[in-house]
């Protein structure tokens, strides 16, 4: 199967560069999978579009003020660097601007010292590991000297950092956000509630990798970089009981689908509590063996979120739908509108 089959033309002006001021006030297209029909709403309808005894699955990162701005010590050069993941406790794998600056043995200082980094390898892909020195708690520290890793396509400045992250972000540790959650509010989450609908929390830390283009020319080829997940015992729980009882599994955006999945190809559809690491690449010819329906944002061309979504309600329908999206300017990707593909019936 060739990328380019999942080209499509976006106008670049419907590129989000700022959150709305309010987050329910996006639109909402809903999709039913498999036919063409479409439906065009506001966010808050999302709360008819679930029944009593179905399950709501959120991810419940947190984002990292990831980026940092250091100097080199031994010249003063300039140097970015970017947190991607947490290999040990002070060993990080990251991606560094100017990369040739940066080599084994080279020394970063962030905010007069107060963080220090010493380059310790040098990856295929070149990215950088560092091992950091500081004193008190790393992620107090970063959030002194950090600012948030907005995607690449979004070059506005961020007013409020909150705004890139979901209400119920608690388990920091993602280099961007889980988007499709930043629809959500509070009052729209208990409105879901009082229906009788499970909401249940997982753990997905979202790497870079999510923004990085397929270089490749066939989706065979190409390899998804690693990502930490984690379920609990109480989340595994429900959601095997509302499958057990009849009820839809809804996935709030495509770091929850991944990481059901993973789990369910595992254990023939049940999700067990564990933690682990997944680099599952979903894409048509994809049998899907837990969610029934996603809320999920508008993606990239040629991207894998946009395979993921056409493995899930049909190539010929996701394109039908972002087309009508374009022609009705909805707001494209990490701040812009969502999309609900509806269940099967």
């Amino acid at each position: 199967m060739k990328i380019e089959e999942f080209d499509f033309n976006l106008p670049e002006e419907l590129i989000a560069q700022t959150p709305l001021k309010d987050r329910a006030a996006s639109r909402l297209l809903i999709v039913n999978p498999f036919s063409k029909e479409i439906e065009h709403h506001q966010f808050p309808h999302i709360v008819d579009e679930l029944n009593a005894g179905d399950c709501l699955v959120l991810n419940d990162t947190r984002v990292m003020p990831a980026r940092l701005f250091g100097i080199k010590e031994e010249t003063g050069a300039h140097i970015e660097v970017l947190l991607l993941k947490q290999l040990e406790k002070n060993r990080w794998e990251t991606l560094v601007k100017p990369a040739k600056r940066v080599k084994i043995g080279t020394t970063i200082s962030f905010g007069d010292g107060l963080l220090r980094a010493t380059c310790t390898d040098v990856l295929d892909h070149g990215g950088r590991i560092f091992e950091f020195s500081y004193e008190g708690i790393f992620y107090e520290v970063l959030e002194k000297l950090g600012e948030m890793p907005l995607p690449p396509y979004i070059h506005e400045k961020l007013e409020d950092r909150e705004r890139y992250q979901t209400v119920y972000a608690k388990e920091i540790g993602s280099a961007a956000a889980p988007t499709a959650g930043l629809h959500f509010t509070e009052e729209i989450l208990e409105k879901i509630r009082n229906k009788g609908v499970e909401i249940v929390f997982i753990t997905l830390h979202v790497g870079l990798g999510t923004f990085r283009p397929v270089s490749s020319e066939t989706i065979e080829e190409h390899e998804m970089h690693s990502e930490f997940y984690s379920i609990s015992e109480s989340a595994a729980e429900t959601i095997n009981r509302v499958k057990e009882q009849g009820g839809n599994v809804i996935a709030v955006g495509t770091t929850s689908t991944r990481t059901l999945e993973t789990v369910a190809s595992k254990y023939d559809g049940k999700i067990k509590a564990e933690q682990g690491w997944t680099d599952i690449f979903i894409y048509p010819g994809y049998e899907f063996k837990c969610i029934d329906g996603l809320i999920t944002n508008f993606h990239l061309p040629k991207s894998t979120l946009v395979m993921l979504v056409s493995a899930l309600a049909g190539k010929e329908t996701i394109f039908h739908a972002y087309s009508e999206a374009i022609k009705e300017r909805y707001r494209f990707f990490s701040f812009g509108d969502a999309m609900f593909i509806r269940p099967k019936a």
